[in-house]
């Protein structure tokens, strides 16, 4: 199983956004709701809202996995290389979709850091 330099860039990257969209953005919020509870402390007047798994069960275990990046990060890159691996033709653009997008986000955060300052 050999594989470029240019494949495992878009894998990589199609990875990365895929685990940004489950764990971070709110388009996909309404995965997520079910395995977290809403946590909400008051200090000096300002609420917080803080989003903690659930207590027991696939609840706990989904809502912990959901609140880790880097956990979420490795069964979305087994997921994006599986998909890659098992449908060629079919993963190709949605895969290539997802690397797009997580490289423009990337050039979005240098854009804040670099230039807008």
């Amino acid at each position: 199983m050999s594989i470029t330099f240019l494949t495992l860039l878009i894998l990589s990257l199609a990875s990365f956004r895929l685990t940004r969209l489950l764990v971070f953005d709110k388009i996909f919020e309404f995965i997520r709701e079910p395995f977290f509870d809403e946590v909400k402390e008051e200090h000096d007047g300002e609420v917080d809202v803080y989003y903690v798994p659930k207590k027991t069960g696939i609840k706990k275990f989904i809502g912990e996995l959901l609140s880790c990046y880097w956990c979420t990060g490795v069964w979305a890159s087994a997921f994006i290389v599986g998909f890659y691996y098992i449908c060629p033709d079919f993963s190709g653009l949605i895969i290539l979709i997802l690397a797009v997008a997580g490289l423009a986000s990337l050039l979005e955060l240098f854009v804040q850091y670099f230039i807008e300052k």
